[in-house]
């Protein structure tokens, strides 16, 4: 078995579960690689006998079996841009707080291991949205996707912004907001559902447009099929405004056209019996919540 493991920070006590984790895979003589950056980090609680790492670039291949992210959402979503196309099966432990990615409580990481082998689990493939630009613009390089969504929103002003929005080249309408959400299924339950978009389930084929405190009363969020090609731009008072994949942020000149659509790979996540997105919805959302119940 060959395991990757990654995280971005970590607090003093919770770095046990890392060293738990590599109990478990040393019983199984697991192939353990560490993100470059984050070896060192748990070196300083204690050894590590698993040296080899990786990084962004290079490392990586399809010969992984698992690719375990020690964190909250936002490292998990980080997580993916380390994986990209290659196919690596991803799971997320929480040490963050909401951890609705990131499914596995840090208390439970040794099933992250003996599940996987047990086979009480499935992978399910997650939808990816991607953005193309016909100008050139290389601020986003090779890292043009997003797991969760992708956004367009006002900058350095605190008047509203138009989007003005087709879809295949239909002509859809102009928000008039503080800026659009493109979210993918992933995706529904973050930023899209602050700002009053729908929970979608995770394998859905669509893609939900929300706008952010639109000024239209007739504006809600809209579910299309993935398979639609989503063409904006965006106009206002500044020069620039910004578009955010996930947690990579960018600004972009005004006027400029904006094509989203569905990416042509996925994200392989592993989802364990034990941890289900129905069983996340409740525990983690408060899912229909009632004394009743």
């Amino acid at each position: 078995m060959k395991v990757a493991i990654y995280g971005q920070s970590f607090q003093g006590h919770d770095v046990g579960c890392v060293f738990e984790l590599l109990d478990e895979l040393k019983k199984i003589s697991a192939k353990v690689h560490f993100e470059h950056q984050f070896l060192p980090l748990i070196q300083e609680a204690g050894p590590v006998k698993h040296t080899r790492t990786f990084n962004a670039n290079t490392g990586l291949d399809r010969s992984f079996d698992m690719f375990v992210s020690f964190g909250g959402d936002g490292t998990m979503l980080r997580a993916a841009t380390y994986v990209k196309d290659l196919g690596i099966p991803i799971v997320g432990v929480n040490t963050g707080r909401l951890g609705f990615l990131s499914t596995f409580k840090k208390e439970d990481v040794r099933k992250v291991v003996t599940e996987f082998l047990a086979g009480t689990y499935h992978i399910e493939e997650r939808t990816l949205v991607e953005i193309c630009l016909d100008s050139g613009f290389q601020e986003f390089g090779s890292l043009n996707f997003a797991l969760n969504e992708i956004t367009v929103s006002r900058k350095d002003t605190t008047s509203m912004i138009t989007v003005e929005t087709f879809l295949n080249d239909e002509y859809l309408t102009s928000y008039w907001a503080d800026g659009l959400i493109i979210s993918t299924p992933t995706g529904s339950t973050g930023y899209s559902l602050s700002c009053g978009g729908p929970v979608i389930a995770p394998t859905a084929k669509s893609l939900v447009l929300t706008p952010i405190a639109p000024h239209n009363l007739n504006a809600r969020p809209l579910v299309i099929s993935d398979d639609t090609k989503i063409r904006i731009k965006v106009l206002g008072r500044e020069e620039n405004h910004l578009v955010s994949l996930d947690s990579r942020i960018a600004s972009m000149p005004n006027a400029q056209e904006i094509t989203i659509q569905k990416a042509d790979f996925t994200v392989k996540m592993i989802v364990y019996k034990s941890e289900s997105f129905l069983k996340t919805l409740r525990k983690k959302l408060l899912w229909g919540h009632d004394r009743r119940n």
